[in-house]
């Protein structure tokens, strides 16, 4: 064995073993990998962080909501006419006279508004205790293409019961 191949850092390599070095007889290089470790390492990383950064954008595309006015709405909707079928939330009072409750299929209709324009809501479920005609409300849920809001949670705003007395 000569000094250059001692001092070689393959010296398993086929050459110092007296094989032959070339692809084609049968002998075999142990220099295959000319990727080091740091760049595996950054490869490696770079994957998750892709993938981690994905995830979080689908999910929050997915989950995320809107809050608006009813007039809000009508404007998004006439600009994106692809807005409806998407999780929101609307801010509104209920209008006065609207509120039509069927017991037997638990089932909640009424009107949103907030001077500028006016929606249906259809709520499946039991209405908070403070809820009544011209409270102020919060609904959750999906606009239609007909125009309605089918709800999957309704908030009713306390009364006034609840806020600090005004001092004279």
């Amino acid at each position: 064995m000569s000094a250059m191949e001692r001092s070689s850092p393959w010296r398993t390599s086929a050459a110092a073993r007296g094989a032959r070095s070339d692809w084609s007889g049968g002998g075999r290089l142990d220099k295959i990998d000319p990727m080091k470790t740091g760049t595996k390492f950054a490869i490696g990383v770079a994957i998750v962080v892709a993938t981690a950064g994905w995830l979080m954008a689908t999910g929050i595309k997915q989950s995320g909501q809107y809050f608006l006015t009813p007039t809000e709405l009508s404007r998004k909707v006439a600009t994106d006419p692809g807005f409806y079928d998407v999780g929101m939330k609307i801010g509104a009072h209920v209008v006065p006279g609207s509120v039509i409750r069927d017991v037997a299929t638990s089932t909640l209709k009424f009107n949103v508004a907030d001077g500028g324009a006016t929606y249906p809501v259809v709520f499946h479920g039991l209405p908070p205790d403070t809820f009544t005609d011209s409270v102020e409300v919060v609904v959750e849920g999906r606009l239609q293409k007909d125009g309605v809001i089918h709800a999957t949670d309704v908030l009713a705003k306390c009364g006034s019961r609840y806020e600090a007395v005004p001092k004279a």
